[in-house]
Formats: structure tokens, C-alpha cells, sequence
């Protein structure tokens, strides 16, 4: 029997990229998704696999959960609002989706008997901590709405392991990039929206001075982190969180220079647009730096995609598949 597992928000992002690879692995894989970000072309390609099936459904539904977590054994949770302007703008529905979707996808994978629960936590979670390198356990106040929802899902996984004996894994994602991230709307994140920017010949706009940063995490090293935290047979491993980084901080300049760098192999005009500078955005951290000896200890992680070898991996992608 191949195994099962459930990758809600599957045709988002990060979703549809564990999707393929689980397919790869010869899993079964399930997708519950409702299209309010995820896309039907990310999944586009998985729909002649046998192993692949989707079910358009919404995690607010408790009903969509218990559909989506029969006979799985294992569960992804991706299905979020991300964004912290969206969420200052609208808390209303980022905690309904995030809060208690969550909560309906927890008590789903409690009543199916789901082996493990691997969830996407954030690495906003880390608020107004001073502290660098981020440590898992030293965390600070949440700074936006959307923190606190995905602080919430930690304290909620903490407790239905405690009370209910599941297992689960948080993986702290820092600023993931990386192929099939969407570059258009009003909250695409930094890295698509800055390409898509400087292959139209447009000047990207860096909120602030440019010396905010981040620990960009191309999204290889996120996939490897899910399996790692799905077949980790370390007991000490499970019922935690986890940094999901690279290790290592990239400012927004230096991140701009590098986009720059790379488009103009295809584009040499890209290398003389200039940049333009904004207030900085509400709610926003200065920098981001995480600590990820504990994923390397506890789950043997070793991620192979630097910030470098990541942005031309995705520049290549974004130039093949968006090129005017």
C-alpha cells in the first residue's frame, strides 16, 4: 500500500511544489485547496498521475476537512492567508482561515488517526526578539495579526499532542522563494514582484533604507524539510518546531544586486535600472536571521540551496515560464 498524504493548500506555492515531490516518491497524494491564492496551473501537470487527487474544498469547513483526511496517513498543512499587510488590513479572515482552519484540520487529523501532522509555522512568530540568530525556543511578542495566528497554531499543535498523543512537527518558514511563486497582486512577496518588475523594465521599490534582512530560503530546502520531518523516526524529533532556513542573512540591497545580476545574462539592460526606496511597512522586523543547528541535529537537514544558487535556479524559472 503506498502511502497517503494530504498537502492542504496544495495548489499554492510551496503546496504544489511538496505535491510534485511527494508524487516523485511514489506517495499518494491528496490536495484540498479552494483557490482563494493557490492556483489550478501550479497542479496543472499532476493531473494525469494516477497518485494525485484533488478536492476543491476550504479548511473553515469542518466538514472539507474530515472529507480530505480519510484513509491518510500523514499530513502537510500549508493552507494559509499569508501576507502581514493583508492581515493588518483584514484580521478578520486571516484568523479564520489560519486560526481556526487550523484548529478544524487538527481535530480532522485527530479523528482520522493521521500518523503525523507537519504544518507550516513562521518565522514571524519570532516578533519583537532582538535576538540573532533566531533560536526556537526565544521567541518575542507577535508584531502583526498574522503572527499571532501562526503562533496560535503552534500552542495548538502543542496541546493536541499533549492531550491527544499526536504527533506533529512546525516548521518555521524564513522568506521562502522559489519557482511557481505568483509575482502579480497586492501581496506578492518580495523576490517574484521585483523580477517580474525588472524584466519589465520597471523600478522595483525596497521599503526603506535597504539594509533590512532576511534569511532567504529557496524552496528546495523547504521540501527537504518536510520529508525529513514526515519519515523522521527520532521520537526525540517529533512534537516541536523547527527554523526552515538557509542560515545565512541577505539584505535587501544585496538581494536586489543579485536579481539584477541574473536577469541581465538574459536582459543586460536590467543591470542599469535603479532602484527606488519607500517608508519602511508596518509591522515589519528589521532582520531575520535563523539559527538552524536544530533541524541539522535533530533531523539531519542540510539544505543545499544558498541565496545565491536559489535566486538563479528561480530566475531561470521566472524568465523561462513569464517572459513577455
Amino acid at each position: 500500500m503506498k502511502e497517503k498524504v494530504l498537502v492542504t493548500g496544495g495548489a499554492g506555492f510551496i503546496g504544489s511544489n511538496l505535491c510534485e515531490a511527494l508524487i516523485d516518491q511514489g506517495k499518494k497524494v491528496i490536495c484540498l485547496d479552494n483557490f482563494a491564492t493557490g492556483k489550478k496551473e501550479n497542479i496543472q501537470n499532476l493531473f494525469t498521475s494516477p497518485n494525485f487527487e484533488l478536492i476543491v474544498g476550504d479548511i473553515r469547513n469542518l466538514e472539507d476537512c474530515h472529507k480530505a483526511v480519510k484513509n491518510v496517513d500523514f499530513i502537510m498543512h500549508q493552507a494559509a492567508l499569508g501576507s502581514v499587510p493583508r492581515s493588518i488590513k483584514d484580521p478578520i479572515t486571516t484568523n479564520d482561515v489560519n486560526a481556526s482552519g487550523f484548529l478544524n484540520m487538527l481535530l480532522a487529523a485527530r479523528d482520522a488517526k493521521v500518523k503525523r501532522f507537519i504544518y507550516a509555522a513562521s518565522s514571524s512568530t519570532y516578533g519583537d526578539s532582538e535576538a540573532v540568530p533566531k533560536v526556537e525556543d526565544k521567541i518575542g511578542k507577535p508584531l502583526s495579526p498574522y503572527a499571532i495566528t501562526k503562533y496560535t497554531n503552534e500552542l495548538y499543535a502543542d496541546i493536541f499532542s499533549r492531550t491527544y498523543g499526536m504527533e506533529s512537527i512546525g516548521l518555521r518558514y524564513f522568506n521562502v522563494f522559489g519557482r511557481k511563486q505568483d509575482p502579480n497582486g497586492a501581496y506578492a512577496a518580495v523576490i517574484p514582484k521585483f523580477v517580474i518588475q525588472l524584466m519589465n523594465h520597471e523600478s522595483p521599490t525596497i521599503n526603506g533604507d535597504g539594509n533590512y534582512s532576511r534569511d532567504f530560503t529557496y524552496i528546495d530546502n523547504v521540501i527537504q524539510m518536510n520529508m525529513l520531518a514526515m519519515t523522521s523516526d527520532n521520537s526525540a524529533a517529533i512534537n516541536t518546531v523547527y527554523n526552515t532556513a538557509f542560515g545565512e542573512s541577505t539584505t535587501l540591497n544585496e538581494l536586489t544586486a543579485y536579481l539584477k545580476e541574473f536577469l541581465a545574462v538574459y536582459d543586460p539592460e536590467i543591470a542599469s535600472i535603479p532602484i527606488t526606496y519607500g517608508p519602511n511597512r508596518a509591522g515589519d522586523i528589521p532582520h531575520s536571521l535563523a539559527s538552524i543547528d536544530k533541524a541539522k541535529k535533530m533531523l539531519g537537514y542540510k539544505p543545499e540551496f544558498s541565496i545565491k544558487r536559489g535566486l538563479k535556479e528561480a530566475v531561470d524559472w521566472y524568465w523561462g515560464n513569464l517572459k513577455r
